[in-house]
């Protein structure tokens, strides 16, 4: 009798739900390691001292040094704590022997202006007014893309300074923002009960139409402001006193262009000319140029050049440039990304906004100060 072949074993099939449910579990423990890793060992503050060198340009073996600080972005109060830090370390270095302060910004808040103005002067003095450092350092200012009004103002303490071909600069000037929702809130029928004492003290309250009474104070914290603006030109530009930065008028004929940016032409097909009247203080920005003509920057510049100039500046031959960057956690790494250590909510952001203010600020940069995000 034949006995009947076995049968064959069935096949495994491959399950691909199986798989999925593997691969789930897999990416849940990675990313429970990531969560553990953040909340173990948390972004580094923004007071924090530790800084990474980068070696920017020159000799990598040489032990002097020329720094090269970052000051970027919108300058509004817990957001200059980088720019400070670098600043810092760089005046503690007794390797440092000049800085180049790299300025990208449209300017800012009068009083983070102000500190980063300071920090710069301390630097380069070694004032000891805030930490001893290892002795005074020349500062040569390089502007990028902007470096106007706050951007212009912290570049003041610098012996020599210089724009780059494409920089935005000037803008000297300073306003007060003070949001007004009072008509908006008649509207919609919503009122808001001031008990107040003291004529004037509800001057500046989004609901609230302001007097002249109330409106003077403010003027006058412009005004003081804009006063220490010259004052601050004046001491840092050799020759630019406070009576020619608001004296000297500058005319020139200029095309008139319509609503598309055209040149108007008159019945001959001649281009219309507008006679047109400007001083160096009139907030308004100017190109390198004409900054330069205007005694407003030494030359116009790249980065590079700006680090010879500083070496050059501390007698420098042998040298290396370096720049310095912020430390990146295990979270930092493992994510891919930096972290920031809070982000406002658009409550926050909204009351940011409400908050009166005197700025350094250039004209249309408004809503990037209202953007950028406010660090604790």
């Amino acid at each position: 009798m034949t006995t009947p072949p076995e049968p064959n074993p069935p096949r495994r099939r491959f399950r691909f739900g199986g798989c999925l449910f593997v691969l789930s579990l897999l990416g849940n423990a990675v990313l429970a390691a990531v969560a553990v890793t953040v909340a173990v060992w948390p972004v580094i503050p923004d007071d924090s001292d530790a800084l990474t060198e980068r070696h920017y340009l020159g000799s990598a073996k040489a032990t002097d040094k020329v720094a090269v600080v970052k000051v970027t972005g919108v300058l509004v109060e817990g957001n200059t704590a980088f720019a400070l830090r670098q600043l810092s370390t760089a005046a503690k270095d007794k390797h440092v022997k000049a800085v180049v302060v790299r300025i990208d910004s449209p300017g800012g808040t009068v009083s983070a202006s102000e500190d980063v103005y300071r920090a710069i002067v301390d630097l380069r003095d070694d004032t000891g007014r805030v930490a001893k450092g290892s002795g005074p350092k020349p500062v040569v200012a390089s502007m990028g893309a902007i470096a106007a009004s706050g951007g212009y103002y912290v570049a003041m303490p610098a012996k020599t300074v210089v724009a780059e071909p494409i920089c935005i600069t000037g803008s000297i000037g300073v306003f007060a923002a003070l949001p007004n929702l009072s008509g908006l809130a008649e509207r919609n029928g919503v009122e808001m009960k001031l008990v107040k004492a003291g004529d004037i003290k509800a001057g500046g309250s989004m609901f609230h139409k302001l007097s002249p009474d109330e409106r003077q104070p403010w003027q006058d914290m412009v005004e003081s402001a804009y006063d220490r603006f010259l004052t601050v030109i004046a001491a840092g530009r050799p020759g630019l006193t406070r009576e020619r930065m608001v004296n000297d008028k500058i005319r020139r004929d200029v095309p008139k262009y319509d609503d598309k940016g055209n040149v108007v032409t008159g019945p001959d097909g001649k281009p219309v000319t507008l006679s047109l009247t400007r001083y160096r203080a009139d907030g308004g920005t100017f190109t390198p140029t004409q900054a330069k003509e205007l005694g407003l920057i030494d030359d116009i510049a790249d980065l590079p050049a700006a680090v010879k100039l500083a070496a050059a500046a501390a007698g420098l031959s042998d040298y290396q440039a370096v720049t310095y960057d912020r430390p990146r956690t295990p979270s930092e790494i493992l994510l891919g990304m930096q972290v920031s250590a809070r982000s406002p909510s658009g409550v926050e952001r909204l009351a940011d906004a409400a908050t009166p203010r005197l700025w350094f600020l250039t004209p249309g940069y408004e809503s990037a100060a209202l953007a950028n995000p406010v660090s604790p």
